[in-house]
This record gives C-alpha cells, sequence and structure tokens, in this order.
C-alpha cells in the first residue's frame, strides 16, 4: 500500500520516474492507483479549506 501512496504522491507533484511509472503500470491494480489519488486529493483539497477559513478570520 505504501508503495501506492508513494506513486500517486510522486505523479501528482510530477517527480515520478519512467521506471517505477511502467511498474505501477505492469501491477495489474488500477483501482488502487485511483482509489488513492481521490483520497489523497480530498485531504488535499480539505487542508486548502482549512487554510482558507482560518486565513479569513
Amino acid at each position: 500500500m505504501w508503495s501506492v501512496v508513494k506513486s500517486v504522491l510522486s505523479a501528482l507533484l510530477g517527480v515520478q520516474n519512467d521506471l517505477n511509472r511502467q511498474q505501477d503500470f505492469s501491477s495489474g491494480k488500477p483501482a488502487a492507483f485511483i482509489v488513492t489519488g481521490v483520497v489523497i486529493t480530498l485531504i488535499f483539497v480539505l487542508i486548502l479549506v482549512g487554510i482558507a477559513v482560518i486565513a479569513s478570520r
């Protein structure tokens, strides 16, 4: 599971190398990457909303 999170975070930042990308596509579990990507994106958005709420006070 940690490798999926690490791969998703690297892909979101745009720093994933070609070897890791090829390993991700050969794993055959796209649902794990999709779910992890959605969860991480939601967490990121909630953090931004929280910062905006704190800053607007």
